[in-house]
């Protein structure tokens, strides 16, 4: 074939792109387990560090191994739960595997979005008995079960997200916060322990009702009232996180309510909003 005419040309580009595409083809498959795995490490990760565990991570040389043993050492059942309280489905094998784990929270909380929108009753009730909420239970090495319970939110410039686990008294043993697009030195710092160590110790649940978790501006907050510090120059932020706890914790409440002990009702959590024009 005469290499200087367009035939050619053609013919070699097409091939070339062939070639090409394949071999990506070929590594995308050979990455995809490792990318898979790395998903499900991560999220195994934000579990087991909200209860304090897993914290030598980043010493050990397999981490993903690291990580997973840890997993199925501590986490021995996952649930999941509906806004009622009921145990939907209970997994004791696996668990890193199972419904519960794999369960999109952030498809629960559009699911909340749309119950906070709708104006019809009916509709409402329809949508809520369709919420999801999943419960990872921890035998923590320091003694009793920890409940494990997520959250989701919209921050200043995009979602965030949190783990938080709760003890057999209903205080909080631990809670991480984490974004996918908050301001880095501003709303970026609610994944600094300075932020979410603050959580630690914080009645959530006390004599069968709620306790509302106060994010307080200008550090002045007080422990003993249940407030936190917002992270300053982040007001939007902090607030954001307060409603996302607060929503999420509403709907968990039936739930808590049976483990924690106490049969009072609960009032619901009055979300808090604040007009910020600039974070």
């Amino acid at each position: 074939m005469d290499t200087n005419k367009n035939t050619y040309t053609v013919i070699y580009t097409i091939v070339m792109v062939a070639i090409v595409a394949t071999i990506l083809a070929v590594v995308s498959m050979g990455l995809k387990n490792r990318q898979q795995t790395n998903i499900k490490v991560e999220k195994q990760m934000y579990i087991l560090n909200c209860d304090g565990l897993a914290t030598d991570a980043k010493k050990v040389s397999d981490r993903n191994s690291y990580v997973q043993g840890e997993f199925e050492k501590y986490i021995k059942e996952a649930l999941i739960v509906n806004p009622t309280g009921e145990v939907v489905k209970s997994f004791t094998e696996k668990i890193g595997d199972c419904d519960a784990f794999a369960l999109s929270i952030k498809d629960q909380f559009d699911i909340m979005r749309k119950i906070d929108s709708e104006t019809d009753v009916h509709k409402t009730e329809e949508m809520v008995q369709t919420l999801q909420l999943p419960v990872f239970i921890c035998d923590n090495p320091e003694g009793g079960k920890h409940y494990i319970l997520s959250g989701y939110g919209a921050g200043l410039w995009g979602p965030i997200w949190t783990y938080i686990a709760v003890t057999e008294d209903g205080k909080i043993a631990g809670a991480l916060f984490d974004h996918e697009s908050e301001t880095p030195g501003l709303g970026g710092e609610i994944v600094s322990e300075k932020f979410y160590s603050q959580f630690k110790d914080e009645a959530l649940v006390a004599d069968g009702q709620l306790v509302p978790i106060k994010v307080v501006k200008g550090g002045k907050a007080n422990a003993k009232d249940n407030e936190v510090n917002a992270i300053s120059g982040a007001t939007i932020t902090s607030t954001a996180v307060q409603n996302m706890i607060s929503q999420w914790m509403n709907y968990y409440k039936p739930y808590l309510q049976k483990v924690i002990g106490g049969s009072a009702p609960a009032e619901t959590i009055a979300e808090t909003e604040e007009t910020i024009k600039t974070e």
